[in-house]
């Protein structure tokens, strides 16, 4: 008995009639009658293997009892169990329930029928549209073929258009570049015609101061031979000498207008043909340019440092011996704008070059000196010492790094940030008569542009020779 109540344990078959159970009570709604009924016959021979057993339990342990024991257990438990077990399952079903059971059965048959029959009809019209969409498919597959021929071949003719029109264009560009030459050489001939004109008019202005000059010598000739000579004093106040205009006076405007011509051609030649010389040596094209500019604003203040020192020498000169209509001053920018010659410019451009080489916004190689561009430097110089013979004369506007760009002042350089407010350096002056701006100069903004400065400004001054002929190492 001991070894079949183990195997009975060790097999735990309540466990598995349990599960069972639950696994059946979970599909019971999806199975079908029969599958639901196969279940419960499946269930019921599980239960009468385990009452099997537990019967030949049942048999073995009243064999090791004997002939009496047990007895009474088994009529006071067993026998009214197995009595009332068969009476209750004779008359738990009746005809009429067992009718109805039946009815019941034949209904979930059907219905699952129906259901199976929408199902196969469902199945089939999934697989007409299926079959629909294929067709669809491979109708647009060859669709996609024949686009993809035509458009091979539209790629051919476009190849070959394309050529041909390369063709055209290499044709177009030869006849724009002879066309460009010749725009460049009528540019050239009515440059050299405006020149023309402008030394005219300055000739005709020479010629007209002549004239007026050699009609007050032969007044004051008639006066000296007169009997009668009018006291010097006199000679102030006489309607022809104090109706004389000076050199100066004469030839204002077309000198104003000639300064601003150079100032200009320095701005679109000589800088262009400096800025190439130095990037020759200096890669960063932002250093060139802040070299430039500098160069251009420290010519003005050495100019206008000549022309005062000059000026206050030719005063001192003059105002001893100085007699005529013109007041002194008029005789003083009379004599420097006939002498212009007298100006000593090297002098200048040695100061330039000295003011340079000690400025801290810029940074260059050591190996590269300031005299490479003092061509440049000397024309700027000549210019600026010109435009103080003018009234008013011409100056640079006041700049520096940082500051708020203003449009009336400046334009932007093509590599700006056109929504920054702040210059981060400038490129070109510009230039005023007075308070009005008559040429515009050139800047560069970008955002960041006062962080930029001041740490610009920082940086140490590198010392070098204040010569301008110091050498220098040449790569060309």
């Amino acid at each position: 008995m001991a070894d079949t109540l183990r195997r009975l344990v060790n097999s735990s078959p309540y466990s598995v009639l349990q599960d069972k159970l639950e696994a059946w009570y979970k599909d019971y709604h999806v199975f079908s009658c029969d599958q639901n009924l196969n279940r419960c016959c499946e269930l019921v021979e599980l239960t009468s293997k385990i009452q099997g057993q537990l019967f030949t339990i049942l048999n073995l342990t009243a064999q090791e009892g004997g002939h009496y024991s047990g007895v009474d257990t088994l009529k006071s438990r067993l026998l009214p169990w197995l009595g009332s077990c068969f009476t209750i399952a004779a008359s738990s079903v009746s005809t009429d329930t067992s009718l109805s059971l039946i009815q019941e059965s034949v209904e979930k048959d059907r219905k699952i029928r129906e259901l199976s029959s929408f199902h196969e009809s469902d199945m089939l019209k999934i697989e007409d549209r299926l079959s629909s969409t294929r067709m669809e498919l491979d109708s647009v597959k060859q669709e996609l073929a024949d686009t993809q021929i035509e458009l091979d071949s539209t790629k051919n003719k476009s190849a070959t258009t394309l050529l041909a029109t390369e063709d055209e264009i290499l044709h177009l560009k030869a006849e724009l570049r002879v066309a460009q030459d010749q725009v460049d050489l009528y540019k050239r001939k009515l440059d050299k015609l405006d020149d023309y004109e402008r030394q005219v008019r300055i000739l005709r202005d020479e010629v007209s101061f002549l004239t007026a000059e050699k009609t007050v010598l032969q007044e004051r000739l008639v006066r000296s031979r007169s009997p009668s000579p009018l006291p010097r004093r006199s000679c102030s106040v006489s309607p022809v000498r104090g109706e004389s205009p000076t050199r100066a006076q004469l030839t204002s405007s077309s000198r104003h207008a000639r300064m601003v011509s150079r100032f200009s051609d320095l701005y679109a030649t000589e800088r262009l043909d400096s800025q190439s010389v130095l990037r020759r040596y200096i890669d960063d094209l932002e250093t060139v340019q802040r070299i430039l500019f500098i160069a251009v604003v420290e010519s003005f203040q050495a100019a206008k440092l000549a022309y005062r020192q000059f000026k206050g020498r030719v005063r001192k000169t003059l105002s001893s011996t100085h007699i005529g209509p013109e007041s002194l001053e008029d005789a003083v920018v009379d004599y420097i704008v006939r002498n212009l010659d007298l100006y000593d410019v090297q002098t200048s451009v040695n100061d330039v070059i000295n003011a340079m080489n000690v400025n801290p916004r810029i940074s260059f190689p050591p190996e590269v000196d300031f005299v490479l561009i003092s061509s440049f430097i000397r024309e700027a110089c000549r210019i600026a010492f010109a435009m103080q013979t003018l009234d008013p004369p011409l100056d640079l506007a006041f700049s520096s790094d940082g500051e708020l760009y203003s449009d009336v002042k400046y334009r932007r350089s093509f590599d700006s940030e056109f929504t920054a407010p702040l210059v981060a350096f400038h490129v070109w002056p510009a230039l005023l008569e007075g308070d009005t701006v008559i040429l515009k100069g050139e800047a560069v903004t970008r955002r960041g542009a006062l962080w930029r400065s001041r740490s610009r400004s920082s940086s140490p001054v590198r010392s070098r020779s204040g010569s301008p002929s110091r050498t220098f190492v040449s790569f060309y």
